[in-house]
């Protein structure tokens, strides 16, 4: 891939940075796959995408992976093979497994930082608590859905997080189990009502995984991560 526009931004140390860290990203649908791809286009090169799912068409409004063509097909295989068309050089571990307390330590093993972008709540904070006891580095996603008007998505702390429903059954949880602190990118913009399954639209999935990217890649090249 070239990379001369991003080392004439960063410089080549923080793009060889970027390179050498490896990346866990744990739901690849709407935010988790714009992460990967986000993250791919910057320079990061050592990924491993963890996701039970196919792609359906209920899909192709607002993740990265969806098109008719790929409807049917596994995330993580078409997330993979995205990946490695941007860089050919990039090594891509997969693993079709649904994340659960059981199976947690086995699927993360060893990272530089995870990626929740998770859906179901039990297994969300499953995650979140095996990565903060083990000191593994993580960034957690709220919610995306339900939202139309403005995309701004911040970095915040999960007991900093409001008017976001994901958020505020994750903190009590996460109280519950005595986590003090998360990193969460969250949006300022307040979900509306809708009646059954959560509504979504295309930009707001997007500007979440750019944002939790950016964050990331700043993270990187401030030596955080």
């Amino acid at each position: 891939m070239d990379s001369s526009r991003t080392e004439k931004l960063i410089g080549k140390q923080n793009l060889e940075a970027l390179k050498e860290k490896h990346v866990t990203i744990v739901g690849c649908g709407g935010v988790g796959g714009y992460v990967a791809i986000f993250l791919a286009r910057a320079g990061v090169e050592r990924f491993k995408l963890i996701d039970f799912d196919i792609i359906s068409p209920s899909n192709v409004n607002r993740q990265v992976i969806a098109y008719n063509s790929t409807i049917g097909k596994v995330k993580v295989d078409v997330l993979k093979a995205m990946i490695l068309d941007i860089n050919e050089k990039a090594i891509v571990e997969t693993e079709i497994e649904k994340l659960s307390k059981e199976n947690v330590k086995d699927l993360i093993g060893f990272t530089d930082i995870v990626v929740d972008a998770i859906d179901i709540v039990k297994d969300k904070v499953d995650l979140i608590c095996y990565c903060k006891r083990q000191n593994i580095n993580i960034i957690s996603a709220m919610g995306a859905g339900n939202r139309y008007k403005n995309p701004e998505f911040y970095l915040t702390d999960i007991y900093s997080t409001s008017d976001d429903g994901l958020a505020k059954v994750v903190r009590k949880k996460l109280r519950e189990e005595g986590i003090k602190n998360l990193d969460v990118v969250i949006s300022r913009e307040k979900p509306v009502k809708c009646e059954g399954e959560i509504a979504s639209i295309s930009y707001f999935p997007a500007s979440s995984g750019a944002t939790i990217a950016s964050v990331i890649v700043n993270k990187i090249i401030d030596g955080e991560i």
